[in-house]
C-alpha cells in the first residue's frame, strides 16, 4: 500500500508500526490522541507545520521496508 496525505494517522500506524517512529521524528508524538484517530496526515502535518512531502517519503521508505521483509 502506498501512503498518501489523506490516509487517516492511525490508519497507517496499524498498518506499519514502524511508521510511529517517523511521526515522532517529525514532532507528531501524540499518536494515541483522539486526533490521532480522524485526522488525516496532512492534517496533522498542517497542525504542527511539518512539510508534508517529505513526511510522505519518509512513510512510504517504512512502508516499503516492512513490505520487503
Amino acid at each position: 500500500m502506498t501512503i498518501d496525505k489523506n490516509m487517516s494517522i492511525i490508519e497507517v500506524v496499524e498498518a506499519y508500526p514502524a511508521a510511529v517512529d517517523v511521526f515522532r521524528s517529525y514532532g507528531m508524538g501524540c499518536l494515541g490522541c483522539a486526533a490521532a484517530r480522524f485526522e488525516n496526515i496532512a492534517q496533522g502535518a498542517a497542525a504542527h507545520g511539518i512539510n508534508i512531502d517529505a513526511l510522505i517519503a519518509d512513510l512510504n521508505k517504512v512502508a516499503q521496508q516492512t513490505s520487503q521483509a
